[in-house]
């Protein structure tokens, strides 16, 4: 049967630094933001779900698409428009799935990077599942400190799920 993917407590907050995920474990669910001056398409669902699919970990999109507000917003009669034009499509391949580092059990067990949708970032998870690794990197401008990266790893230690202890201290202090 599946197992449910066992969740990781709390992210502890790391000041001035930016989180990214190059990997997530299946059960993983992340959402879009749009961009600012950019709106969801209304009855759009902005997320994703990592999820087995014929045994290999694999992103679950649905239609999701950011628009500008200007153009959401206008109030033009539409009336005029000549619609034998065809919109411009930006041919959109989807990003390229890096693979190649991942091993044959990661494959199943881990989806990679989504892919980029023009006008969109990926909201900061607030859920995570054992085996998620979390990259930090200080923000420019506030790496006083080394380490001035590092790594944290969502594990089940002796029963309990914890986070590995990060080193790295991101301060402002001149």
């Amino acid at each position: 049967g599946f197992l449910f993917a066992e969740k990781c407590p709390t992210l502890p907050r790391t000041k001035f630094a930016d989180v990214t995920a190059e990997t997530y474990p299946l059960g993983t669910k992340l959402y879009y933001e749009c961009d600012s001056g950019y709106m969801r398409r209304s009855g759009q669902y902005s997320g994703i779900w990592c999820q087995s699919i014929q045994h290999v970990a694999s992103w679950v999109y649905k239609e999701f698409e950011c628009i500008d507000e200007k153009i959401l917003l206008s109030t033009a009669p539409t009336m005029g428009l000549d619609f034998t034009q065809k919109p411009e499509r930006k041919t959109e391949s989807p990003a390229p799935q890096r693979r190649e580092n991942l091993s044959e059990f990661d494959q199943r067990d881990f989806c990679g990077p989504p892919k980029t949708i023009p006008h969109a970032s990926l909201r900061l998870n607030n859920q995570y599942y054992v085996g998620q690794v979390l990259n930090f990197k200080c923000q420019s401008g506030y790496d006083k400190q080394s380490p001035t990266s590092g790594t944290s790893t969502c594990k089940k230690v002796n029963g309990k799920i914890i986070w590995t202890h990060l080193d790295v201290r991101c301060t402002n202090d001149s």
